[in-house]
């Protein structure tokens, strides 16, 4: 059963040029291929999502009319830096490539021998679209995340160099400004009206190749996926591949209804299953950082999963609804408002909680240190309490300056694995290593590996592994991923 957080997490990327399933990357060096390709405070919308409810067209569509008329508003982004030195010790050996995770370290292990050393120029490719004549470009975060260059290419051909304004990893959308005026623009549209089955088009630069269309249905509404509990996914069966990241997702009056930005995949390739950041919440991300160049969410500070059949009947619920509470921080607005574990939160303000999945968008909508009332289902009887709510924080990276200390008595610099990161692996959760030392070193721990638990525990943030390994007294025991094997390495702490 799986369970969510209302609590916020962040990723920082282990490749200069960072991507999901949906965006491409090439590298200069030989034997690199493709890279695999949050509901936030509202402030004054950018453009107006647009009026026009009409229901769309039944049968065949023909989508020419918005290639023709909006395809101009779809860009093509390349992405250029620098890669990180990879002269890491312990350099883990070659695998074979019929091994399962050869390709996951193939991109994220140290010192292959393929891989770009340190100041080798890397590339990648993405798509964006236009939302502001004056040069305001929307694109997934992933596309730009470590970028020294952005290059914005139009349909007309004319190049232009971009700012990135700013990007929220969180929600996986980036803001990108250009020095220009006049330019083409989409038009808005309301995700909220769309409906299961309806057809949709994705315009984008799949594997480099700019503008290209492809069509198909909405598959799904309102998916959570591993790790990302802020955004309600858009799933649809529209063919999209790594460059079509960031690129537009179109109704059939021509309104953009959401941002394209992965697909569920064992290949690398589109497999049927493609997933878009609705639009209102890259319109949200996209306000908050042209408005004050950060995003703020609300925080709680629970940890909550669904409510079963075998749930409803252990707790005398009548009804198989809700957000059943599994923990709760002391120190926490959640904790101080006296939400227990065992709670089923039901209603947040005027909305209603049919499930799990509804309230941690709804929670990281809240602006910090307002109100809200909370109503939920203690022991058979309905209670409401008050809540003030709090702010997420960025999660620290052990290898920073914050992680020094822990970073000194363990000896590793680790960060979470992102969604494509535990696909590709295999896991739900852990942290990746990227730099060792000291005790970690002398353990035989190893850049690339997968940290799973400590002393026998599940680790999936960086503070959770400082607050275990701090508890712990002179040993400790790591349960490690490498290649296709699980291994406790014994570490002895500095």
């Amino acid at each position: 059963m799986n369970r969510k957080s209302v609590i916020v997490r962040s990723t920082l990327s282990a490749a200069i040029v960072a991507a999901s399933v949906g965006a491409y990357a090439h590298f200069d060096a030989p034997g690199i291929g493709q890279a695999q390709a949050g509901i936030f405070s509202p402030a004054a919308p950018v453009t107006a999502p647009a009026s026009n409810t009409a229901a769309a067209p039944a049968g065949i569509v023909d989508f020419s009319g918005i290639v023709e008329r909006y395809g101009p508003a779809v860009v093509n982004i390349s992405v250029s830096g620098q890669a990180q030195d990879d002269s890491l010790p312990n350099a883990m050996p070659q695998l074979d490539p019929n091994d399962p995770f050869y390709d996951f370290f193939r991109r994220f292990g140290p010192r292959f021998p393929n891989l770009p050393r340190h100041g080798q120029v890397v590339r990648g490719e993405g798509s964006g679209f236009i939302v502001s004549s004056d040069g305001v470009i929307l694109t997934n975060a992933h596309v730009v995340d470590g970028a020294q260059e952005v290059t914005v290419k139009l349909t007309d051909r004319r190049e232009f160099k971009a700012k990135v304004v700013g990007k929220d990893r969180q929600s996986d959308i980036a803001v990108l400004k250009i020095d220009a005026k006049g330019l083409p623009v989409v038009t808005i549209g309301d995700p909220s009206r769309a409906k299961v089955g309806e057809p949709v088009l994705a315009i984008g630069s799949p594997y480099g190749f700019e503008n290209s269309a492809s069509s198909g249905i909405i598959s799904a509404k309102s998916r959570t996926l591993p790790q990302d509990n802020y955004v309600p996914f858009i799933q649809t069966d529209v063919a999209v591949n790594p460059g079509n990241s960031g690129g537009p997702l179109f109704n059939a009056r021509g309104e953009v209804i959401g941002v394209n930005s992965q697909i569920y995949s064992q290949t690398g390739g589109y497999q049927g299953l493609s997933f878009a950041i609705p639009i209102d919440v890259a319109t949200k991300v996209q306000n908050q950082l042209l408005l004050h160049g950060k995003v703020t969410r609300g925080r709680l500070g629970i940890m909550i999963q669904d409510v079963n059949q075998a749930l409803a009947d252990s707790f005398g619920l009548k009804q198989l609804k809700g957000a059943l509470v599994s923990s709760v921080d002391k120190d926490s607005p959640a904790g101080r408002a006296g939400i227990e574990p065992a709670d089923v939160i039901v209603r947040l303000g005027d909305k209603e909680i049919n499930s799990s999945n509804d309230l941690p968008a709804l929670v990281a909508d809240l602006k910090p240190g307002s109100s809200v009332q909370l109503t939920l289902i203690r022991k058979g009887a309905t209670k409401t309490l008050t809540v003030t709510v709090g702010e997420m924080k960025p999660e620290p990276i052990a290898g920073d300056e914050q992680g020094s200390a822990q970073k000194g008595r363990m000896g590793l610099a680790v960060r979470p694995l992102d969604r494509d990161e535990r696909q590709q692996a295999g896991v739900s959760g852990g942290l990746l290593v990227e730099n060792v030392a000291g005790p970690a070193a002398r353990a035989g721990i190893q850049a690339g590996d997968v940290v799973l638990s400590i002393n026998g525990t599940p680790v999936n943030s960086v503070e959770q592994l400082r607050s275990l390994a701090a508890k712990s007294g002179k040993h400790v025991a790591l349960l490690i991923l490498r290649g296709s094997n699980r291994i406790f390495i014994p570490l002895s702490l500095g």
